[in-house]
């Protein structure tokens, strides 16, 4: 059967990372959300997205597909349920869709389908502190997934270890000289990456492929890097989407890093109020800081954004796509995409400087920022130019 992960009406509260990515693409735990359900289903699923992201994104259709909203994190009975969906059954709970069977485009309207009330647990990454809300049990259901009738490589003796049942070390990855205690959480070191001398790592966490943990960092449970990630300093429950830097000393907290950024040296995030208050983060929907119901909230930085060396963010800071921020002091809690400054006043990032900056970035890790990419930033910049009334 033909899969393809919707765009749920939650993509606009998962900006700034779905403006880049459809919401499949989001990743929590070791996996993205459409690795998860490919590998769950034993399928190559597509997507239904915005139409800027379709060329990059594309769908793959025939008269037989089933639609899952990529909000929802599989789970095995609910893939059951979802496997026995006859053509024109919809499987929905609290009048959201979570799956579709049917013969034409879909359309996300219960009416247009006989409606099926799950009978399972159901998890969605709804808002942003979501991804790392679930991110420890991600890690440990995904690490079921992926390591099922495969054989860890043996750890080496240099290493202190607690609990090596619960560490799967994949091909080619180097960890020598660390510390990890997987004795509350399993650890996954992917295919290449390497965990250098001194780091001190507590699971549950995981470091993906070609991923780097630098000499004496610190990661604390629940943290995902993602592939391609160099990570320095201190981590905790934080995940950081691939193709990252955080390469040195400096805290990061109860956060989510997309693609293509940068933190600079000694680069800090609060991830607690000074009153010990509910954190409130800026939604894209209602257009204001909303209640996120969390005590620990930290940074929330779109893809290809970065921060110069000594930054600060205040608790609870969303930024945007390709922003860039410096200064002394704590920048607002909201910063819009294309941005350039902190504290003291920002400016408008040109595209065209923006898009010259990510051919560089893209060119270090031999990929090509095509005309597709400068495309999807040309959409972002003009649909986020009412933030950047400086």
């Amino acid at each position: 059967m033909n899969v393809v992960l919707f765009d749920s009406q939650r993509r606009n509260d998962l900006k700034p990372f779905t403006f880049t990515r459809p919401v499949a693409e989001i990743r929590c735990g070791i996996l993205t959300i459409k690795e998860k359900w490919d590998l769950i289903l034993g399928c190559t699923s597509s997507y239904e997205t915005q139409p800027y992201l379709q060329t990059k994104y594309p769908r793959i259709t025939n008269n037989d597909t089933l639609y899952i909203n990529a909000t929802i994190l599989p789970n095995h009975a609910l893939v059951s349920e979802i496997i026995q969906l006859k053509k024109g059954e919809a499987l929905y709970f609290q009048d959201n869709i979570i799956a579709v069977h049917t013969t034409n485009d879909f359309v996300e309207q219960l009416e247009e389908y006989t409606q099926v009330e799950t009978l399972c647990e159901v998890q969605q990454i709804r808002y942003p502190w979501n991804i790392f809300s679930f991110n420890a049990q991600e890690i440990e259901r995904d690490f079921e997934l992926i390591t099922k009738h495969k054989t860890s490589q043996k750890i080496s003796t240099t290493n202190n270890i607690i609990a090596p049942e619960n560490i799967f070390i994949e091909p080619d990855a180097v960890v020598e000289f660390a510390t990890i205690n997987a004795s509350k959480g399993k650890v996954y070191i992917g295919k290449g990456a390497e965990v250098m001398e001194g780091a001190i790592i507590r699971g549950p966490f995981a470091l993906c492929e070609h991923a780097t943990v630098k000499m004496a960092t610190k990661i604390y449970e629940g943290t995902t890097i993602g592939p391609y990630c160099k990570v320095g300093g201190e981590v905790q429950n934080s995940v950081l989407f691939g193709y990252s830097n955080k390469g040195h000393d400096g805290y990061l907290g109860n956060s989510v890093i997309g693609e293509w950024c940068n933190l600079g040296a000694d680069t800090n995030n609060s991830n607690l109020k000074n009153d010990y208050s509910e954190v409130k983060v800026w939604n894209y929907t209602t257009e204001r800081f909303m209640k996120t119901g969390l005590q620990f909230c930290g940074l929330f930085l779109g893809d290809h954004s970065k921060s110069a060396i000594n930054t600060m963010f205040n608790t609870g800071t969303l930024v945007g796509v390709s922003s860039n921020v410096f200064g002394s002091g704590f920048p607002r809690n909201f910063f819009p995409s294309f941005s350039w400054g902190g504290a003291d006043g920002m400016s408008e990032y040109a595209l065209k400087k923006a898009c010259e900056t990510a051919q560089r970035v893209y060119a270090r890790r031999a990929k090509i920022f095509d005309q597709t990419e400068i495309d999807i930033f040309a959409h972002i910049f003009q649909e986020t130019a009412q933030y950047r009334r400086f």
